[in-house]
């Protein structure tokens, strides 16, 4: 229990003094917010493509695939983003329902899973499989849900409908995705060099962004937004874990495969949801609440929840 609680301490604060240190930086005038637009655009540009890509092309499908476990990740994504959307229309607030829905279902999976279940077991055992059930879907929707009218357009109709599919043809994580599936599928090699320089730019992607967000962030416009940004952050944390959990273990999956899926239903908002919510128009407010909230609690939920599971001798 203890070793679980320092390693997700050790994984999580990191990230969360990162946001700090943006807002410090700010606070000292090294960062104003012109500076962290344009950081926030690079990232959504450049490493974030990088990161799925360079992630998705390394994968070997036919070494590791498992289709009862993708098409389990595939539907509880599904009906994960089906409840948070639902439960978005109680804010009378059309216009943060898009982020809300986000901030409620998207998870650190790729950035976290890993990590998680190598410290645990030795290798990353499920958590390629789990990135490729869960992570596309993720990026998709959340283009969509994004795009989504917050009442003011309503009367734009085809307009709306023609711009979120533009949106989502030409949004650089699509693309991301979309190139890494192919390499991966045409079993590519990718050359030394080309992974070296991918991978040193895909690096730059979580700090920069983590400072971006917390250099944006308004503690003043956070405040007005503590209901909804508390609520996603629970969804995020405790409710999905409840719900799914048991699923998941009625259909038999263990060990490597259970930590995966709690990585996926459990762990904190990925700060991408905030580099994308900035850069599809939304103010982000509502967003990097939740990855704060998230990453500041999930090293104690992921601990509570691994706890349970060990108990029951599931992991």
């Amino acid at each position: 229990m203890a070793e679980n609680l320092i390693f997700s301490l050790n994984a999580t604060v990191p990230v969360f003094l990162l946001m700090i240190l943006g807002l410090f930086l700010r606070k000292i005038g090294w960062i104003d917010d012109n500076f962290a637009d344009k950081m926030n655009r690079f990232v959504f540009r450049v490493p974030l493509p990088l990161v799925l890509f360079h992630d998705l092309a390394a994968i070997d499908f036919a070494e590791a695939w498992n289709t009862k476990f993708v098409v389990f990740c595939f539907v509880v994504t599904i009906l994960s983003i089906g409840a948070a959307a639902g439960l978005s229309c109680i804010w009378k607030e059309k216009a943060i329902r898009g982020e809300f829905i986000q901030a409620s279902y998207r998870s650190s999976a790729a950035l976290l899973g890993i990590a998680f279940i190598q410290n645990i077991y030795g290798t990353a055992g499920m958590a390629p499989l789990m990135i490729i059930g869960s992570v596309p879907l993720y990026n998709i929707m959340a283009v969509l849900v994004l795009s989504l009218p917050d009442g003011e357009e309503k009367s734009r109709g085809g307009k709306v409908l023609k711009g979120t599919l533009k949106g989502i043809v030409t949004n650089p994580i699509i693309l991301g995705i979309a190139a890494g599936l192919i390499w991966s599928a045409l079993k590519l090699p990718l050359p030394y060099i080309m992974d070296k320089a991918a991978g040193n730019v895909a690096g730059t992607a979580t700090p920069l962004g983590l400072m971006a967000m917390g250099a944006s962030f308004d503690f003043r416009k956070a405040s007005a937004k503590l209901g909804p940004s508390v609520t996603a952050a629970f969804i995020k944390l405790v409710g999905f874990c409840a719900l799914f959990l048991p699923a998941a273990v009625y259909m038999g999956f263990r060990r490597e495969e259970l930590v995966a899926i709690l990585v996926m239903l459990g762990s904190a908002t990925t700060v991408t949801s905030f580099v994308m919510a900035k850069n599809m128009g939304h103010d982000g407010v509502l967003s990097s609440g939740v990855v704060m909230l998230t990453t500041l609690f999930s090293a104690f939920t992921l601990t509570g929840w691994l706890y349970v599971l060990k108990s029951m001798g599931l992991v």
